[in-house]
């Protein structure tokens, strides 16, 4: 296991566990850690544009008021005192919400989201919304309002979407741990594209309440962004459980899967690259491949998989057969009359041809059987392990790629991550090693439904084995 860097690193890219521990030792006040992230925005935001709105003078008078409950001896939460981002589709009582829209520039909600909450009851301190696309419908974050984010490893490249501004201020030092979330990419593809972890956990775990858009609830997912995987597991710790208001959070907390492994059996991999997801980036299916020899030593059962059922259907256009099914006639409300202030994003997604109720109804039938091919593989494995991006960060604004000598187009980048919103599995980013061009390289592990506790604990042992443990994008 490599050394851990936190007692070297600045503090900005301090973990977020650590920072509660250090405010709760009295090491370092909460007034303190709150302004070395704003002096880092200050210095670093100018280059990668990830913040939208900071709200710099609330968390230091709320970390004012955390140093005195250290001092007085309260009961702390497990993040006392340590800010947090939060991505700007997400509700935040007073403060703008803008969705990456003119549409809603200058919004404010007058309630949080429940993942808001969640994180203020823990002891976090709101510091600053992130950037995104328009309406969160689209893979690099972009729009007319706040404008476009760069990738902190290479601001030439994108961060992704939709939670791309939130995985570039992370990556960067900005913010110790965050909120995102998660329709197609936006958690785990923006984590990868950034070098940082991000869970989108069991469909149903984390409530949806307080993100726009309400629709597609059936398929979304909220979720915690941090630079370890350590710190996803208590953000995720945090938020998960129903809210008694998103009918579709309506699990306990500790709900477990119906088939999971028997005590003191070993840990079944099976490993994936191009023949489910091609073309895959060779420097990536390598990754993969050394990932799955590493989860071999550390014990696991592993073996190369195929999966026919990936092979021989287009699940990605499925999906956004249903996706856009709903977006469009939902997003018709605030958009007409007003076609003029979308973003080009906009734009597309509303230009998007819809079917007919018979495709529509053929798309859902045949989300319905990647379901049951996914279970049927669960029977046998409790992991899978495959690339979150066929591709390396890309350039802006491209309609097509070209990976391993193959033209795709940019929908390609969703090609691993869609089908597991689809379906509902959990499925964790976890940051690998860095390319020959000096681009991060994460690996995905997908679980049966509810095994969120396998992941995270493979993942934890995969990033503190791995090349990019402890390296940062900028100094």
């Amino acid at each position: 296991m490599k050394t851990p860097t936190s007692k070297i690193d600045p503090i900005y890219y301090q973990e977020a566990g650590t920072l509660a521990q250090m405010i709760r030792n009295k090491e370092i006040t909460s007034v303190e850690v709150v302004q070395v992230h704003l002096d880092r925005v200050a210095e670093i935001n100018p280059r990668i544009n990830g913040v939208v709105t900071l709200m710099g003078e609330q968390a230091l008078e709320a970390a004012a008021i955390a140093d005195k409950a250290v001092n007085n001896g309260e009961v702390l939460g497990p993040l006392h005192g340590v800010p947090f981002s939060i991505k700007d589709a997400i509700d935040t009582a007073g403060v703008p919400t803008q969705r990456g829209s003119r549409l809603f520039a200058g919004f404010i909600p007058d309630k949080d989201a429940t993942v808001v909450t969640r994180m203020k009851n823990a002891g976090a301190i709101p510091l600053m919304k992130t950037n995104i696309p328009e309406f969160s419908a689209h893979w690099e974050s972009d729009n007319l309002v706040t404008g476009r984010s760069l990738n902190p490893w290479n601001p030439d490249r994108t961060p992704g979407g939709s939670s791309g501004g939130e995985s570039a201020v992370i990556a960067a030092g900005l913010s110790p741990i965050g909120l995102g979330s998660d329709v197609a990419i936006s958690l785990r593809g923006p984590a990868a594209f950034t070098g940082i972890a991000a869970l989108k956990a069991t469909h149903g775990r984390v409530p949806y309440t307080g993100h726009f858009p309400t629709v597609l609830s059936r398929f979304w997912h909220i979720g915690a962004m941090a630079r370890t995987v350590k710190d996803v597991a208590l953000g995720y710790s945090i938020i998960n459980g129903a809210d008694g208001i998103d009918g579709y959070s309506i699990f306990a907390r500790d709900a477990q899967p119906a088939n999971f492994r028997l005590p003191g059996q070993k840990i079944r991999v099976g490993w994936v690259s191009d023949t489910a997801f091609g073309p895959v980036d060779p420097e990536i299916t390598a990754t993969v491949k050394a990932t799955a020899q590493l989860l071999k030593d550390l014990g696991c059962d592993v073996e190369e998989v195929r999966l026919p059922f990936m092979e021989d259907t287009d699940w990605l256009t499925t999906y956004f057969v249903l996706i856009y099914g709903e977006l469009v006639p939902y997003m018709e409300q605030f958009t007409k009359g007003h076609e003029a202030d979308l973003h080009v994003i906009g734009k597309a997604t509303m230009d998007y041809p819809l079917l007919n109720a018979t495709e529509y109804v053929k798309a859902e039938g045949r989300i319905e059987a990647l379901k049951s091919h996914f279970a049927n593989y669960f029977l046998q494995y409790d992991v899978l392990l495959l690339p979150v991006n066929p591709m390396t960060a890309t350039g802006h604004s491209l309609q097509e790629y070209v990976v391993d000598g193959k033209t795709v187009s940019a929908y390609h980048v969703m090609a691993a991550t869609a089908p597991f919103n689809a379906t509902g599995l959990p499925a964790l980013s976890v940051p690998i090693t860095l390319s020959s061009e000096r681009l991060p390289i994460n690996v995905q592990l997908v679980a049966r439904w509810f095994d969120e506790a396998t992941i995270l604990e493979l993942g934890e042992k995969i990033q503190t084995n791995s090349d990019a443990y402890g390296k940062h994008p900028i100094a």
